[in-house]
């Protein structure tokens, strides 16, 4: 187990990342065709084929998902990803014809520093390709990478995160998300996560909550005027699962945004939770479908504090300070 989103057979990420444009791409693959949902519970989303994720449409099985920077030029990077699926012979077969189906989510990151000057067209569509073919099924990189590379949060800057677990009866659910939220991953004014409590091995400082909780800790705090947000990810399982049941993973996905982030899903935020089932592993009875549920939302929440405390500050003028900028290791 790599406490990563890899710890599902038959799922790979590949990251595209350009630190002088302050922006990249990631791309969730899966070998074979997965079961898979989503939901949008932010205010302000940008998406690609999202809305074929609905339990009530009739495509039920995806090839990849994207979590993309550039906000709606960002979109372009499914293209890129498509392309590859393409050539490999991937795709949903319509008569002699194959349509890759490739749901991705963007984060606004366009006022981060980078140089956004890239002419014409922007370079999201090869980004895509690039993170497709940089796809592995073992460690990958967390923080300033890929769809995290420009994120920020109210507080520190944001990044890419992942986490797994497993549940009683073997099934495994892991959690991949970018974090470029409107609000705060962080309790007030210091280190401590709001992700605290789900927290396992010391993942991401090991420093619990602060004791006693004030009132101070949890006042507003967001991004200053203009600084549209949004927190991307997927959940994804071993076992086989509907549709339906997909779609309800990725709603706890977002209770995970919601116990990570102060506050999350607000009319700026673009919150958007992918969720599959490779079907790996078999059914789960009621009672460890509930139980994928609790750890969707928990394994969601550590991820965010994952990528938080590995992210690094952009080498740009007036970047925002990284967790560890401020605080150490």
């Amino acid at each position: 187990m790599h406490n990563l989103l890899t710890d599902i057979a038959g799922v790979r990420v590949g990251h595209a990342t350009d630190l002088a444009l302050g922006s990249g791409v990631t791309a969730i693959v899966f070998d074979r065709p997965a079961t898979a949902s989503g939901s949008v519970l932010g205010g302000a989303p940008g998406g690609r084929d999202t809305a074929l994720l609905d339990p009530a449409m009739t495509v039920s099985e995806v090839d990849a998902f994207v979590l993309s920077g550039g906000s709606a030029f960002g979109l372009d990077a499914a293209g890129g990803v498509q392309a590859g699926l393409r050539a490999d012979g991937r795709g949903f077969a319509v008569g002699p014809a194959r349509v890759p189906i490739v749901p991705q989510a963007i984060v606004m990151d366009l006022l981060n520093g980078g140089d956004k000057d890239w002419g014409l067209h922007s370079p999201y569509r090869d980004m895509g390709l690039e993170a497709y073919r940089n796809a592995t099924a073992g460690a990958f990189q967390l923080g300033t990478v890929g769809g995290g590379t420009g994120a920020t949060t109210a507080t520190v800057k944001g990044g890419l995160g992942s986490a797994s677990a497993r549940t009683s009866k073997g099934f495994t659910v892991a959690a991949i998300v970018v974090v470029n939220a409107l609000g705060a991953p962080t309790v007030g004014d210091g280190p401590h996560f709001w992700a605290a409590p789900f927290e396992r091995d010391g993942e991401y400082g090991g420093l619990g909550l602060p004791h006693p909780l004030l009132e101070e800790h949890v006042a507003l705090r967001i991004k200053g005027a203009g600084r549209i947000a949004t927190t991307i990810g997927a959940v994804v399982t071993d076992a086989t699962l509907t549709k339906a049941e997909a779609h309800r993973l990725s709603l706890l996905g977002h209770d995970g945004i919601a116990r990570a982030i102060l506050p999350a899903h607000l009319g700026l935020d673009g919150d958007t939770v992918f969720a599959a089932a490779t079907g790996e592993k078999g059914r789960p009875e009621m009672a460890d479908f509930l139980e994928l549920c609790h750890l969707a939302a928990s394994t969601m929440a550590r991820a965010i504090g994952r990528g938080v405390h590995a992210a690094d500050a952009l080498a740009v003028d007036g970047a925002q300070a990284s967790w560890r900028d401020r605080w150490g290791a």
